[in-house]
């Protein structure tokens, strides 16, 4: 029977299990936590009560479904690699990962939800370099960040209000969309019209997206049609974060780029960021994750813990 490590995440919307070994993803399974129609997102007590409940039952699909030995377990404990980074959701896969590696009696390794997206959007992207610039661009973070060996991760900058994610949620919910908005969204968006109503604001390494928000209220106020709307809303991001992307390289020296998040799954997103880039700096190379990996997931945390098992078996 395989060896392999336990990942553990616990983030603001997504409960994650899975399993790594020998550097492969063998087994993944996660479960978005519960937002009630109309609300923009959750309070940290009731993404900590439905983690205490989702942890078990998804622990019993990897136990009946799983045909491998766990050797380890590695959690996120923490959004950043940063002093006074916290959230209370990451409490609950935390208390979990302690029970369960006293349990089996294997190593506890502790890392974080920015590293466990780095590792996650590396796997099979084909980027080797030691050293790269990585956009975090999800709900919560909207980040432009030097990777070096080790997923030592050094923020270079970012948005100072308002993120990605929480953009296209604003305006989704507004447009009457399930939270989550994104898949709805961009479903709308593929029909829409952009005249690049929405201005860019991005100053060296800081973006804002707040005049975006109210620009696009003002575009569902004026009877623009969700489908503009939601294209508009698309081109802003593209446009925004090509330009932290390739400003982020040129202050760093860097010529490659990853791109993680859930933000970063969406197609017309990755097409349209690509061209812009491109356009901006030829020299640049943009990498992508798997689009299921890009989103809030525990195999980024399970690689990491696969890692760490074999560096300390080997001294």
């Amino acid at each position: 029977m395989p060896e392999v490590a336990l990942g553990i995440d616990t983030s603001c919307y997504t409960t994650s299990l899975a399993l790594a070994g020998e550097g492969v993803v063998v087994w993944s399974q996660r479960r978005m936590l519960e937002v009630a129609h109309g609300e923009r997102g959750l309070r940290q007590s009731d993404g900590v009560f439905q983690h205490v409940r989702n942890l078990p039952e998804l622990y019993g699909e990897l136990m009946e479904h799983a045909k491998a030995k766990i050797a380890c377990v590695c959690v996120s404990r923490a959004p950043r690699d940063a002093e006074g980074s916290y959230m209370p959701v990451f409490t609950a896969g935390t208390s979990f990962a302690r029970v369960i590696a006293k349990t089996l009696d294997v190593p506890l390794f502790y890392t974080t939800h920015q590293q466990g997206h780095v590792a996650a959007a590396l796997y099979e992207s084909g980027l080797e370099d030691d050293s790269f610039i990585a956009l975090h661009l999800s709900g919560g973070t909207t980040e432009a960040l030097r990777v070096d060996r080790g997923l030592k991760i050094t923020c270079l900058g970012g948005s100072n209000d308002l993120h990605a994610g929480q953009l296209v949620d604003r305006t989704g919910v507004r447009l009457g969309l399930p939270f989550p908005a994104g898949p709805e969204l961009e479903k709308l968006a593929l029909n829409g019209t952009s005249r690049s109503r929405v201005g860019v604001c991005v100053k060296g390494l800081t973006a804002s997206f707040s005049g975006a928000e109210n620009t696009l209220s003002r575009l569902i106020e004026s009877g623009a049609s969700p489908e503009d709307v939601a294209i508009e809303t698309y081109s802003f991001l593209a446009r925004t974060i090509a330009r932290l992307t390739v400003n982020a390289c040129e202050a760093a020296g860097l010529k490659k780029a990853l791109m993680m998040g859930g933000v970063a799954s969406s197609p017309l997103f990755r097409r349209e960021t690509a061209r812009r880039v491109e356009k901006l700096n030829g020299d640049i190379e943009l990498y992508w994750g798997r689009k299921e990996l890009s989103g809030d997931n525990a195999c980024g945390v399970a690689l990491i813990g696969d890692r760490l098992l074999r560096e300390k078996a080997h001294g």
